[in-house]
C-alpha cells in the first residue's frame, strides 16, 4: 500500500520490488518536504516542549531525516548546536545540504549516509539529542535498534522518539459524494499495509509497540510523552491540498484491491481537478492531524 500509514504525515511509497511495501524514498523526496514544510507549526511546538527538557545542544542527530527538512528546524531553532542529518537515501540528504547551505546553516549542518541503526557507529562524537521522527517503525529490530540509538547518546543525552498518534482527518464523514465515512475505511487499508510493511522487513521482529517501556528496556529513563496537533482548518492552504491530493492519489494507485467499486468512484472525483467535488476545488478540505513525542534521557 503506497502511502502514509496511521493517517500521520509520513508517507510511504511503494517501489518496484516485489512487494507492494518496498518504499522508493528518493522518488517521494518533493512530497517528503512539502509535508514537512505543512507540518512546520506542528514542529515549532514539539521543539519549544523539546527545548525546556534540553538546553544548550552541542550535537543533534536527525535519525532518518530524509531530505532534512526538519534537521534545518532544529539547526534554527538551536543556534549553539551542529546538526547531522542521518539517512539511507543519498538523494535526499544531497537535498538536505541543499537546504542548509540555502539557509546559510551549511557551516553547522553535516550529513550521513547509510543503514539505521549500524550507520550511527561512524558519528565522531556522542550525541545531545537523538531525534528519530517516524523512523523506526521502518527497521526490523526496534528494540536492538534503540539500544543503538541509546548507545550513541552523551551522558545526560535525549533520545526523542516521534511514533503513534491519531489518525489524521482531511474531509467530513458525508462529504455528499459516494458512502459516508470514506476516510475511516482508508485507515482500515492503511493499517493493513502497515502490518505488511513491518512483516516485510528484513529481520522484522513483532514488538508490542508500549514505547515508554521499550525506551526503558533500552537503559534509558522515559521523562514525557505529548501530543501535538496541527490544525489546519477548512478552507485549506493550496499546499494543504496538495499533501491531501497527494495522499489521496497514492491510496488510489496502492490499495485497489482494498476499495469497492463505489469508494474508487469517489477516489477519482476527489482527484479531478475539474470536479467541483475534488479536494482541489472543495471549500471543506482541512487538515488535522496529531503526533506524539517520547522522550527519554541517559542518565549515567
Amino acid at each position: 500500500m503506497a502511502h502514509h500509514h496511521h493517517g500521520h504525515g509520513h508517507d510511504h511509497a511503494g517501489g518496484d520490488g516485489d512487494r507492494d511495501t518496498d518504499i522508493d524514498w528518493a522518488e517521494m523526496a518533493t512530497h517528503l518536504e512539502t509535508q514537512a514544510e505543512l507540518f512546520t507549526p506542528l514542529y515549532a511546538q514539539v521543539f519549544s516542549w523539546l527545548g525546556k527538557e534540553v538546553t544548550e545542544p552541542g550535537l543533534i542527530v536527525d535519525a532518518g531525516s530524509g531530505p532534512g527538512v526538519i534537521s534545518c528546524q532544529f539547526a534554527e531553532t538551536f543556534p549553539g548546536a551542529r546538526v547531522m542529518a542521518v539517512d539511507g537515501s543519498e538523494p535526499l540528504l544531497e537535498r538536505a545540504r541543499e537546504r542548509a547551505a540555502g539557509l546559510g546553516l551549511a557551516d553547522r549542518f553535516g550529513t550521513l549516509a547509510g543503514e539505521l541503526p549500524a550507520v550511527l557507529a561512524d558519528l565522531e562524537y556522542p550525541v545531545d539529542l537523538l531525534w528519530a521522527a517516524r523512523s523506526l517503525h521502518h527497521l526490523g529490530e526496534q528494540r536492538a535498534a534503540l539500544a543503538a540509538f541509546a548507545a550513541r547518546l552523551a551522558p545526560g543525552g535525549t533520545l526523542a522518539l516521534m511514533e503513534g498518534g491519531l489518525p489524521a482527518r482531511f474531509l467530513p464523514r458525508d462529504i455528499g459524494i459516494g458512502r459516508p465515512g470514506l476516510q475511516a475505511r482508508l485507515d482500515v487499508m492503511e493499517a493493513e499495509w502497515f502490518e505488511r510493511m513491518r512483516a516485510d522487513l528484513p529481520g522484522s521482529v513483532a514488538e508490542t509497540e508500549d514505547w515508554p517501556a521499550l525506551l526503558t528496556a533500552a537503559g534509558l529513563k522515559h521523562t514525557g510523552t505529548r501530543t501535538f496537533l496541527l490544525d489546519l482548518p477548512a478552507p485549506a492552504s493550496e499546499p494543504a491540498r496538495a499533501y491531501v491530493a497527494a495522499y489521496l492519489s497514492r491510496v488510489r494507485e496502492a490499495g485497489a484491491d482494498g476499495l469497492d467499486a463505489e469508494d474508487h468512484a469517489t477516489l477519482d472525483r476527489l482527484l479531478d481537478p475539474d470536479d467541483e467535488a475534488s479536494v482541489h476545488q472543495r471549500p471543506d478540505v482541512f487538515v488535522l492531524a496529531a503526533h506524539t513525542v517520547y522522550t527519554a534521557v541517559r542518565t549515567a
